[in-house]
């Protein structure tokens, strides 16, 4: 790409040009764009709040999934905060040890989903309303304007902060849903995302560095380097990438394969770096990877802000739910045959419907996944759904999937619900593995015992 279609590209980017992608609605989800300069004007009484929550409250627990939660997660982790938990998993055995492992009490939850109807969300704020006797001023919400959740949290007497709604969850790591928790956590949100505007405003410019990355993303694609090999940071910042990219671009049978930690050598993988020498310089590497993958996004010739697939699974979930059906999930199919038949340009991914706190038992699957010499991905259910979904079902067909399974446990009731957190994970795990078994993609289910 000659120097002046490059700037070209930028210049159409920053001018909110639809067709820079496919033409269709791109326009409309480019808020984060200028979100680091918005967010900068909010800061003040952002700051002012999080800095009386921490007078009166020890510990906060953020409940969201995927762009609501990865990005919090990946800010924990990189500045080393302890006070702030984020719950994104339905696994009884979890949520029964953060109650245990809490002071309710001194406890205040964030409650976080853009479109303000996320079901494990939902599910957690009433689970956790009733079990704190439901007084507002110890929960926060953090949704779109006019969402149910909104409305929800009004009757109830909670502060809400709005998202932007030109703006999708994985794009939304620097608006409110990112930097709201930061606060919580202590952070110096104003240098982030002082950070966030000079990069936003490097990639404007002739050294930019988004773009940078975003044509090597693209340009290694198209030579058939599809695997992402995302350097391991600290903060796992993969984590958060591993959205980004998964469901930016896995859609229309291409797409990248992100794999955080995996390493950079074979013939259909790529390296990526990430910046990272100061921890405050979060903001800046966010925005860095946003722009990138938009600019990416144009090389695959796809839009990179819609995620068609995703709602396949949950669509298989409700349908599992409404049967009244709770899966007995058996094992099924031979994690032998499928590994044998494994080999670059495939991708091994492990998704695992397991208590987070067992995921080292994961290890020795993955080691077999190496030895095959293709990249191994793995992620937690149902997390994974709300972030590499997309792409296991809308990117290219070379996925091997194997779905781990425990024992969830005694089950736990959901106010207002005819199931409970058991049966919920039990359906979307089910419901995961008939989406995926439709779209003819090679799938296996094992226990977590038996590996």
């Amino acid at each position: 790409m000659s120097v002046a279609t490059r700037q070209q590209l930028v210049e159409r980017i920053w001018a909110r040009d639809a067709t820079v992608w496919t033409g269709t609605d791109e326009d409309k989800w480019l808020g984060w764009l200028d979100e680091p300069k918005r967010m900068q004007e909010r800061a003040g009484d952002i700051v002012a709040f999080a800095t009386e929550a921490r007078k009166t409250f020890e510990t906060f627990v953020l409940l969201g999934m995927g762009g609501s939660s990865l990005a919090p997660e990946v800010l924990k982790r990189t500045f080393g905060a302890k006070q702030l938990h984020v719950l994104d998993t339905t696994h009884p055995t979890m949520i029964r040890h953060a109650e245990k492992s809490l002071d309710l009490s001194k406890t205040m939850f964030v409650v976080s989903s853009k479109s303000g109807g996320t079901i494990e969300t939902l599910s957690h704020f009433e689970y956790f309303w009733e079990q704190t006797g439901g007084h507002g001023d110890q929960f926060v919400a953090v949704t779109d304007p006019g969402s149910a959740l909104e409305q929800l949290a009004n009757t109830r007497s909670m502060r809400v902060f709005a998202g932007e709604p030109t703006i999708g969850g994985r794009y939304s790591a620097l608006s409110p849903f990112g930097i709201v928790p930061a606060a919580l956590m202590g952070i110096d949100i104003e240098r982030v995302l002082e950070g966030g505007d000079r990069m936003s405003a490097a990639c404007r410019g002739d050294a930019n560095p988004g773009l940078h990355l975003g044509l090597q993303l693209g340009e290694r694609w198209r030579e058939g380097r599809d695997k992402v090999c995302i350097e391991e940071t600290g903060g796992n910042f993969g984590l958060w990438a591993e959205q980004l990219i998964a469901e930016s671009t896995g859609k229309q049978g291409r797409g990248l394969v992100p794999a955080p930690g995996e390493s950079p050598d074979g013939p259909d993988r790529q390296a990526a770096e990430v910046q990272l020498a100061d921890p405050h310089e979060i903001g800046a590497e966010l925005f860095r990877w946003e722009f990138a993958v938009a600019v990416a996004g144009a090389i695959l010739e796809i839009n990179p802000f819609d995620q068609p697939d995703v709602q396949a699974a949950k669509d298989k979930t409700k349908e599992v739910l409404s049967s009244g059906e709770d899966p007995r999930l058996e094992p099924a199919g031979s994690l032998d045959e499928l590994l044998a038949g494994a080999e670059p340009p495939n991708y091994v991914a492990i998704q695992a419907f397991i208590d987070p706190l067992r995921e080292r038992e994961l290890q020795p699957l993955v080691e077999r996944g190496h030895e095959t010499g293709c990249v191994v991905t793995h992620g937690l259910g149902p997390r994974y759904l709300h972030s590499t979904g997309q792409l296991h079902k809308g990117g290219p067909p070379t996925g091997l999937f194997v779905q781990v399974v425990d024992d969830t446990g005694e089950e736990i009731p959901i106010p207002g619900q005819d199931f409970g957190f058991g049966r919920l994970i039990r359906a979307q795990a089910e419901g995961d593995y008939r989406s995926l078994r439709e779209r003819g993609r090679p799938i296996v289910r094992v226990r977590l015992e038996d590996l």
